[in-house]
């Protein structure tokens, strides 16, 4: 079994002797190319430096061949046009076990290109996998990169890590990050607006969310219900809560503003802690949701007791909808709306 650490000395080894060829053009490895559909314009200056909770990263030249690791971090450079060289295979949400999300499989064909190599990560980042892609930058701005992982990737190209806590880099600043280390600042606004009118368009036609608190469950163990977890207001999901014109329960608040962590857990005999949400959100089928409905003691939440409760499959592509990334909006935004106005409708 591949071991889920190499040694930093090794990877050097195998980034030296890809030297010679590392400036190859993409289109060598097929049409995984990082050029294309990509526009002419000059974009960004170079050297660039981008500062992250790892270290400070100095990108030297405009990149040609895009790696990323971690969830959804390819969706940038393929929002811009860019098809990164290899990415990370899909673990959550992936329905017909190809390794890639429908909407990343979409724009793929819309750029008529072919699948990159896609690393798996079950057990860590198969770094000898990114080395053989011969990145010249490799992007993971949401991601859970530790900084052993950051020295050793660093040995194979820059790496673009996050900027303040694993896991818990909101959308708009993963574009702004990625398309400012491809030299694409300016596209990448663009994209951050399109995504924000998107939002808008589809918020507009559920007025009833508008202010309605909610919180986000972690994935139950319907066996042991004695505890719930549920994701601060450093998570994504939460945080896109606020795009869609939510609100944050006090008691989530409260108990986020003493932890950096994205997740807590309650104990189930305090969970009328929990009565100032309206909606929940959770990861599960109806099943799920009917044993919430039956336990003596989350029943009494006022979210469940009036069923405003919303269920999304994590064995479905929908099931990532709650994570907002930047090409999974579009795709999922008007689903998800519609499964929290259901849930606020409601709401008593």
């Amino acid at each position: 079994m591949r071991s889920r650490r190499l040694r930093v000395g090794a990877v050097a080894a195998a980034v030296a002797a890809l030297t010679l060829s590392a400036c190859s053009s993409a289109s060598e490895n097929g049409s995984t190319g990082a050029s294309a559909g990509q526009t002419a314009a000059a974009g960004d200056s170079f050297p660039v430096t981008i500062e992250h909770a790892l270290g400070s990263t100095t990108i030297s030249a405009k990149p040609e061949r895009v790696a990323t690791v971690n969830w959804a971090n390819q969706e940038v450079p393929l929002s811009l046009g860019i098809v990164p060289v290899g990415m990370a295979r899909a673990d959550f949400g992936d329905d017909n076990g190809d390794g890639v999300l429908p909407w990343v499989t979409a724009k793929l064909e819309e750029l008529n290109a072919e699948t990159p190599v896609l690393f798996d990560e079950t057990d860590g980042i198969d770094f000898e996998a990114v080395a053989d892609t011969r990145p010249d930058v490799i992007l993971a701005p949401y991601s859970g990169l530790t900084q052993e992982d950051y020295t050793t990737l660093s040995d194979i190209a820059p790496v673009v890590a996050y900027p303040e806590s694993a896991w818990a880099t909101p959308w708009r600043e993963s574009i702004t990050l990625s398309s400012k280390a491809l030299g694409r600042s300016a596209d990448g606004e663009k994209v951050i607006s399109d995504i924000e009118q998107q939002i808008s368009a589809v918020t507009a036609k559920y007025p009833q969310l508008k202010g309605k608190s909610t919180m986000f469950m972690t994935h139950f163990d319907t066996t042991d219900l004695s505890q719930v977890g549920f994701y601060t207001t450093h998570d994504t999901r939460a945080l896109f809560f606020e795009d869609l014109g939510l609100t944050t329960p006090g008691s989530i608040a409260a108990a986020s503003a003493s932890t950096d962590k994205f997740s807590l857990q309650q104990s189930t005999e305090q969970i009328d802690a929990f009565n100032d949400v309206d909606i929940v959100v959770g990861y599960g089928d109806e099943e799920v949701g009917r044993t919430l409905a039956a336990d003596p003691l989350l029943s009494k939440m006022r979210a469940v007791a009036n069923g405003s409760v919303v269920m999304l499959s994590g064995a479905s592509p929908s099931g990532t909808a709650a994570n907002p990334t930047p090409m999974s909006v579009s795709w999922v935004l008007d689903e998800y709306a519609g499964k929290l106005a259901a849930a606020a409708d409601k709401v008593k």
